[in-house]
């Protein structure tokens, strides 16, 4: 986990020097926080079932910085008149979240009484995240008449890439009727379902990188300050992320997050 969060470290401090680089040129920064539900969809459950998705929730919050192209700081006046200019932020982030995992769905129904269900009964995890990463906001209406006052809602869209430092945590309570002494060892692999692959848990930290996608709004909340509300989705580069990689057909996709982000943003110069 030592290792990992080094690496995090080290793609932040990149992600700064692109940000001073930026700053040289005179466009002006915009500094805020997140913070917000999550649902994480993962190997956990049946995949596409209500159940599933209302109950592996989580809560993520974090920091984020803006370079706004259409004002520049150095001369406290608005830039050249371009669309890319009025149109577009660059926003860079480090945020951290979590979600406790559980198995819902037909499986672990009361209906089932196997040895199987009551290992899916038993195993549940935890999922923490800790991502640094850029994306790019394109904003339909102009940036330029949003920061003056002339409307109070800038809805925009956004695409970028996260590094992500995962460290899942793997939990049973299963009572195995051949070795009740073994009860919570996650090294033992009958103490989980038995149609799952070997290797398929892990509590082993890891890196990875996503790809994050996120539609939402700002509301003007005062002339240096907005409330923002976005809708993420983000998609890993790795299905480890919540401790589990099984390749049965219900639940063989990489893991992926929805995350529902209320945010103050603050306008620096």
């Amino acid at each position: 986990m030592i290792v990992n969060i080094k690496k995090l470290i080290i793609a932040f401090a990149l992600l700064l020097s692109v940000q001073i680089s930026y700053s040289q040129l005179g466009f002006s920064h915009e500094i805020g926080v997140i913070a917000g539900p999550i649902a994480y969809q993962s190997d956990f459950g049946v995949r596409y079932d209500f159940e599933t998705n209302s109950g592996n929730t989580g809560f993520g919050v974090g920091i984020i910085h803006y370079i706004n192209f259409a004002y520049r700081a150095d001369c406290n006046c608005y830039t050249t008149d371009k669309y890319f200019n009025d149109h577009f932020k660059l926003r860079s982030e480090i945020s951290w979240n979590r979600t406790t995992l559980n198995h819902f769905g037909e499986w672990v129904s009361p209906d089932y009484t196997s040895e199987n269900a009551d290992r899916l009964r038993g195993h549940s995890g935890e999922a923490e995240n800790w991502d640094v990463g850029m994306q790019l906001e394109y904003f339909p209406r102009s940036i330029r008449a949003f920061a003056a006052g002339s409307y109070s809602f800038a809805p925009f869209v956004s695409l970028g890439a996260h590094y992500v430092s995962y460290n899942p945590s793997v939990y049973t309570d299963y009572v195995n009727p051949s070795s009740p002494g073994d009860v919570g060892n996650i090294e033992i692999p009958s103490n989980f379902y038995t149609r799952w692959e070997p290797g398929s848990i892990s509590d082993t930290s890891g890196t990875t990188w996503s790809i994050v996608s996120s539609i939402g709004t700002r509301y003007k909340l005062s002339i240096l300050s907005d409330l923002m509300v976005d809708l993420r989705f983000q998609y890993f580069f790795s299905d480890f992320t919540d401790g589990l990689d099984h390749q049965l057909e219900s639940n063989k996709a990489n893991d992926w997050l929805v995350w529902l982000n209320f945010g103050y943003i603050y306008y620096l110069d």
